[in-house]
């Protein structure tokens, strides 16, 4: 199954119009759509019309698609050059603009090469327990992923102890989706707001008002190693950054977000973005 499968995100007539079906499989379990799967549906949708691999997008998550919704994807490419479009999407639903993507498509030759990030040591996944969530999460994107623990607390350890550095880790996959591609990154690449429990050592998260992906290289891998790094959290809102590894140590994609920062318990739900 390709990400485009995965994801049920359709072509229409208009070569520059898709359409994705929002369902609880690509919705969080509070029952609005993953951010990562808007920004996904939206990479699919700029690569499948520029005919160029995504370099980097960013996405401004404006407000709430529900199931069961459509969301309209429009694709529009401002500047195509020789080597490199600037192109944008925007997903509506209805009148309701939900996300604004903006990003940057192709490749250069080039002699330049490096990569002076650094994984972190951690166990192999087949070592690691699995995630552990603290709502049923069966009618959501996370029973479609497999997480495994591989340097971050049990929600039953977070016992107010912030970590000392910011830093935890995970191995994911996604069993229906184990050919790497942009869109699987971008998935994948939402982790921030579970980073920031880690960080505060507390049952929180947040709500994520925006995702930017930065492609390095794809490679063949099973298994994706969530580097998360949570750099500062002030005045209600958290900021971090994502490192995408392959199971053979290729650094594949950045990712960076901003969050509201929430604590959570069973009578929170959230309301817009903006508040």
């Amino acid at each position: 199954m390709d990400a485009r499968t995965f994801l049920g995100l359709e072509a229409t007539h208009n070569p520059s119009r898709w359409y994705l079906p929002v369902v609880p499989g690509l919705s969080t379990g509070h029952q609005f759509l993953f951010g990562g799967c808007g920004l996904a549906a939206a990479i699919e949708a700029l690569e499948a019309f520029t005919e160029r691999p995504l370099v980097w997008a960013t996405a401004q998550y404006l407000s709430y698609a529900r199931p069961p919704s459509v969301m309209d994807v429009d694709v529009t490419v401002p500047v195509a050059g020789k080597a490199i479009s600037q192109a944008r999407a925007v997903g509506r639903v209805g009148d309701t603009e939900i996300l604004t993507v903006n990003a940057a498509l192709g490749r250069r030759s080039s002699p330049a090469e490096g990569c002076w990030a650094r994984r972190p040591e951690v166990p192999s996944p087949e070592r690691c327990v699995a995630r552990r969530f603290r709502m049923d999460v069966e009618d959501s994107i996370m029973r479609r992923l497999d997480v495994r623990m591989a340097a971050a607390r049990d929600i039953a350890d977070l016992d107010g102890d912030p970590s000392p550095d910011g830093r935890s880790a995970v191995w994911a996959r996604i069993p229906e989706l184990l050919e790497p591609s942009a869109a699987t990154l971008a998935i994948l690449g939402d982790y921030v707001p579970f980073g920031i429990g880690q960080a505060l050592g507390a049952p929180a998260g947040g709500n994520s008002l925006d995702n930017t992906l930065r492609i390095v290289r794809l490679v063949p891998t099973e298994w994706v190693l969530i580097d998360i790094r949570i750099d500062a959290i002030s005045d209600g809102f958290g900021q971090g950054h994502v490192y995408l590894w392959a199971e053979d140590g290729t650094l594949m994609a950045t990712a960076s977000q901003s969050t509201i920062v929430r604590y959570w318990d069973d009578s929170e739900r959230p309301g817009t973005p903006g508040r």
